[in-house]
This record gives C-alpha cells, sequence and structure tokens, in this order.
C-alpha cells in the first residue's frame, strides 16, 4: 500500500474519531444544561437544549455516512474495522442521550411555570450528576482507549439505577399524598427515566471501548433497575 493510500486512510480515521469528540461535547453539553434548566425552572436554557440536539443528528449522520465509505472503499481489517464499526456504535448511543437530554428539556419547559418542592427536583439533579460524570468519564476514556476506566463506568451504572428506584418510589409517595403532585412528579418521573437511560448508554459506550480494544464483548451488565417491579407491586398492594 503506498504512503498516500495509507495517509489517506489516516486522515479518514482521524475525521471519525473529531467527529466523535464533537458528538461528545454536544452531548455533555446537552445532558449539563438540561439537568440546571430543571433546577433552575428555565425554559430560555431548556430551549438552548432542544435546539442544539439537531446539531447531534447532523454528526451522527455525518459519522455513519463517513464510517460506511471508509468500509467500503478500504476494506479495513482487524483494530481498524473495529475502530470503524465502534464509531457508529459510539455515534449511536451519543445521538441517542442527546434524545433523552432533549426530552428532559422539553419537559421543563411543561413546568417551568409549577410550583413544588425544591427537595424533589434535587433527587433527579443527584442522579443527572452522576450520569454526567459517568459520560464524561466515559468519552475520555474512549480517546484514550481505556479498558479499564471504561470497565470503571461498566460497572458504575448501578449507582444511577439505585438512585431512580429510591426516587421513583419518593415520587409515587408525594403523588398518593396529594393529587395535585401527580402532573409535576409525573414530569419528573419521565425526567429520572431519561437520565437513567442516559446511565445506561454510557455503559453501552463502555462496553463498546472493550470490543475496540479486545475484539471481545463484555456480558452480565449491571443492572439494578427495579422501578417496574416496585410498580407492580404497588398494584398489588392497592
Amino acid at each position: 500500500m503506498s504512503e498516500h493510500i495509507v495517509t489517506s486512510y489516516d486522515n479518514d480515521l482521524n475525521d471519525l474519531r473529531r467527529s466523535i469528540s464533537e458528538m461528545g461535547g454536544v452531548a455533555e453539553k446537552m445532558l449539563v444544561d438540561a439537568s440546571t434548566a430543571l433546577v433552575r425552572r428555565d425554559s430560555n436554557l431548556a430551549q438552548n437544549v432542544i435546539v442544539a440536539d439537531k446539531r447531534l443528528d447532523v454528526l451522527q449522520r455525518e459519522i455513519e455516512e463517513g464510517a460506511v465509505l471508509l468500509i467500503a472503499r478500504r476494506q479495513p481489517l482487524a483494530i481498524d474495522l473495529r475502530e470503524t464499526i465502534s464509531a457508529i456504535r459510539v455515534s449511536g448511543d451519543l445521538e441517542r442521550i442527546g434524545d433523552l437530554a432533549k426530552n428532559i428539556a422539553k419537559r421543563v419547559v411543561a413546568i417551568s411555570d409549577q410550583q413544588i418542592g425544591h427537595k424533589i427536583v434535587l433527587g433527579v439533579q443527584s442522579m443527572a450528576d452522576l450520569a454526567e460524570e459517568q459520560l464524561k468519564d466515559v468519552l475520555d476514556a474512549y480517546a484514550s482507549r481505556d479498558v479499564k476506566s471504561a470497565h470503571d463506568v461498566w460497572e458504575r451504572d448501578g449507582a444511577i439505577d439505585a438512585l431512580y428506584n429510591s426516587l421513583f418510589r419518593e415520587l409515587l409517595t408525594y403523588m398518593m399524598e396529594d393529587p395535585r403532585n401527580i402532573s409535576f412528579c409525573t414530569h419528573l418521573l419521565f425526567c429520572a427515566k431519561n437520565v437513567e437511560r442516559i446511565g445506561d448508554h454510557t455503559t453501552n459506550i463502555a462496553e463498546t471501548i472493550h470490543y475496540l480494544a479486545t475484539g471481545e464483548t463484555l456480558t452480565d451488565r449491571p443492572k439494578d433497575d427495579a422501578s417496574n417491579y416496585a410498580n407492580i407491586t404497588a398494584g398489588a398492594a392497592a
């Protein structure tokens, strides 16, 4: 293979890496801004998150198209093929993280004029803080191909699930105590679920990093979301 072709190939891979890095930055900011908007009931900041999602969608399409063209033109093997496939996977997870942050922002707009105890909202913020930390760490791990750090993120997902389970029960209690809380608490439940799903997508990225570095797939993902069981139990008790 000529030096010209090798250089061009490296440029294609670097373009994918840069686009993933940009996607990661956009997704991180969307999550931070969405959780901040929720705590402050800031509908203007929430609208900024909603608008930012369009850029994330464009980047994801560009990465997919670039990766497909790279495979067709270069026919990569081994680690290069895994890197190309991993870029597609990671871009998909980042796009979904953006969608979930956008969904939180939309609910902020819907509840911006409602009043309820600040403590309940802080529960969602605590979840978001963990998700933000996991997202930052997993993106750093992807950039450095750090399997150990990626595995650490993979194992930490249970902390977000545990917070979600606790918040789920707390919000149900608020709704049962006063029907006037139902609308606001329902929106918060969806916000919390969106954050929990963002945690799942950071775990997906961690698994992709493991695949990229080793060619193997992680199994037996840690999971502690008992909200469905809690819902069934609450229904049976009623």
